[in-house]
């Protein structure tokens, strides 16, 4: 789709200010001016979102949901005559309408309103909505009530039975970050708003429904689901999934979901550990609000890792093959409880205030609950992938900033990449180590939580916070303290300011190190080397040491072969994390004798996080037709929109003849247009920046 320009908008957006004199004084709080966000076309500063319910009927058979949407919204500005939402030309309103009070005690008169759909950008729609003067009285409640059918768009993915793992009937899920949820129900698309929710969900017989939802209820006899969701979220945290889903218990506030098929797979891979885990959390950042904490494993179709979706994570089923990854990720989206979910960054522009905050919550998890070593492992593994991302994008790129600022039409899913992790962790990590002591930082983000929870913040928020809390290190100008300045962590590009130390991981690190550093000898000595049993290393010390070597790439060929005879066979029986990783190394070496592993990964793996980075790296070298040879092989078994993003990294740049292509493949798509050069005030586009985390 073209791109459609949305009008310019006068915007107070402003970094965080710090004076060039002696003053410790900082700029004044966002929380005092009018909030834009750029991604939403919706008018949320002139209502108050009190609740909304959803009534939805699933159609599996047409693959279409239809129902309408009741909206409670206060009016708290004066003059406002239309209600603006966010939408999505995959979403069809079919009516609108409004009660109105009657006079003298008469009952209550429904209007029909009138409404019109305008563009916004290439990933959402307005929908602009008329309201009658007697509607408008400030402070004063009204309910909006919106008929409509939606059916394939952004947020929504219907899944034939062979793309689930049981291959036996349907599912359909949604994900709604970052602005998605606008094609699953008209909304105000914004971080900055969060309301509580309830559903009623109708789907035929067979089919369970889940929602993020903090209370449940299923009449069987009328196949109706009904939740609600009791404490006030964003929109893109709304999330539904059906299809056939049973349950096994794991904790008194925790129960795994997931196709039959897998389910006792799950169960036995979590065990008793996420009650542990939450106890943990909760002794560190003050009480779990959300009540259940549910998990459910999805089909490979699933487009990421795990979503934290209040209480019900979604997590794809593919991770269950690596226990360490699978711990990590269910910690993560733990620790987004609190960090992210009970308080969530107000715009898109500050991801970092959720995913840099949560992965810093998640290694206090890990390290009071599997020490130190292993959190630093895991630390140093993901840092080195920081830097491996920086060494592509380059030390000037804005999209490293953490304040990154984008451009009306841009989709903030471009955001999504390891600077908001992992430079956001470091720099809540230089906080900590500000206050000298870790327990005292605890309680820092005790408090913070206490005082924010269930708001949207921005970095000021945070900061003016922080300062408060430890006054004498505000007296001290730590946030001016030469080379690390706050507005710099904020505002500038390239790496972490600072790291923190590792040296505690060294028991686990140091010989992935040393075996590193033997095979970056110009003579690698296989009677040393045989020394190292990787057997009995950890995941993510076989990881950490195999993308150390694909960074080394490209090797001699005599080291790969000596690599392959050292290796190959013992890496075909671990997990699916540490074979990519391998594989990567074979292809950027074109190393034709392992190629038939490759051939077997990409037959057996269909998820997203598997199948983009091989195919990348056979595309970009010399390996394109063997990597269509698979795709064409393969790509029945993969789901539509995955199907389209390989098609892109085969075809955008190929002299190859599309026309011939078996009649599954479409015509692919054209390749994206350059990145906008960045403006004067350093805004810039992103849609074309490669950054997935």
């Amino acid at each position: 789709m073209a791109e459609l320009q949305r009008p310019t908008l006068c915007c107070c957006r402003k970094v965080l200010t710090v004076p060039g004199n002696k003053s410790c004084e900082g700029g004044r709080s966002l929380a005092h001016c009018r909030l834009v966000d750029v991604a939403s076309a919706s008018n949320f500063h002139s209502f108050k979102l009190r609740h909304f319910h959803l009534d939805l009927h699933l159609n599996f058979a047409v693959k279409r949901i239809t129902g309408w949407q009741v909206l409670e919204l206060t009016p708290v500005q004066p003059g406002v005559q239309s209600l603006i939402l966010d939408t999505h030309p995959s979403l069809l309103v079919h009516s609108v309408d409004c009660k109105v009070p009657g006079a003298s005690g008469a009952p209550d008169v429904v209007l029909s309103l009138t409404y019109r759909i305008e563009p916004f950008t290439d990933y959402g729609s307005s929908l602009n909505i008329s309201l009658p003067a007697a509607v408008i009285r400030p402070h004063r409640a009204f309910r909006v009530t919106i008929r409509y059918t939606t059916t394939d768009g952004p947020a929504i993915w219907w899944l034939d039975a062979e793309l689930t793992c049981g291959q036996t009937r349907p599912l359909v899920f949604t994900q709604g970050h970052s602005v998605c949820n606008r094609s699953f129900f008209p909304c105000f698309d914004t971080p900055a708003v969060k309301s509580t929710y309830s559903a009623t969900v109708r789907v035929p017989e067979g089919v369970t429904v889940l929602m993020s939802a903090s209370r449940s209820a299923y009449s069987k006899q009328d196949r109706v689901f009904q939740f609600s969701m009791e404490y006030p979220v964003p929109a893109y945290l709304v999330a539904l999934v059906a299809g056939d889903l049973q349950h096994a218990d794991i904790g008194p506030r925790s129960r795994v979901w997931a196709e039959p098929c897998i389910l006792t797979c799950a169960v036995s891979k979590l065990g008793g550990n996420v009650e542990r885990w939450l106890n943990v959390a909760e002794g560190l950042f003050g009480p779990y609000v959300w009540g259940r904490y549910d998990i459910v494993f999805l089909p490979p179709s699933f487009p990421i890792v795990a979503m934290e979706n209040p209480c019900l994570t979604f997590i794809i089923s593919s991770i269950l093959e690596s226990q360490e990854f699978l711990l990590i990720d269910v910690i993560h989206e733990i620790a987004h409880g609190w960090f992210g979910n009970a308080v969530t960054n107000a715009t898109w522009e500050e991801m970092w205030l959720s995913e840099g905050l949560a992965t810093y919550a998640q290694r206090r998890i890990t390290t009071e609950a599997y020490g130190d070593a292993f959190t630093c492992l895991e630390t140093m593994f993901r840092l080195d992938a920081l830097h491996r991302q920086m060494r592509l994008l380059g030390d000037n790129n804005p999209v490293s900033k953490l304040q990154a600022k984008f451009e009306p039409g841009v989709n903030p899913s471009s955001l999504m990449n390891l600077f908001t992790y992992e430079k956001g962790f470091c720099f809540v990590s230089y906080l900590s180590q500000l206050c000298g002591d870790i327990e005292r930082f605890d309680s820092f983000l005790r408090a913070y939580i206490e005082k924010f929870r269930f708001s949207s913040v921005i970095a000021q928020d945070l900061l003016d916070f922080f300062l408060g809390f430890f006054p004498e290190l505000k007296e001290s100008c730590v946030a001016q303290r030469e080379g690390l300045e706050f507005e710099r962590w904020l505002n500038g590009c390239g790496p972490p300011l600072c790291e923190p130390d590792l040296s505690a991981g060294k028991a686990l690190t140091g010989p992935v190190q040393h075996l590193c550093d033997l095979w970056g000898m110009d003579a690698p000595e296989p009677q040393v080397i045989s020394t190292f049993d990787l057997s009995s290393w950890s995941t993510f010390q076989t990881v950490l040491f195999l993308d150390r070597l694909l960074d080394r790439s490209p090797l001699p060929q005599e080291v790969m072969s000596l690599l392959s005879s050292c290796y190959s066979a013992l890496l075909d029986d671990m997990n699916a994390e540490v074979q990519i990783r391998w594989l990567q190394i074979v292809v950027r070496n074109s190393f034709y004798p392992d190629l038939p592993r490759v051939r077997s990964f990409l037959h057996k793996h269909t998820s997203r996080m598997y199948t983009v980075p091989l195919y990348e790296d056979l595309c970009g070298g010399v390996m394109k037709c063997f990597a269509v040879e698979v795709f064409y092989q393969t790509q029945a078994r993969l789901h539509p929109n995955l199907r389209r993003t390989l098609q892109q990294i085969l075809f955008q740049s190929s002299a190859f003849n599309t026309s011939t292509a078996p009649s599954l493949l479409t015509s692919p798509p054209s390749a994206p247009s350059s990145p906008t050069d960045p403006t004067a005030n350093g805004t810039i586009a992103l849609r074309d920046v490669n950054v997935s985390a």
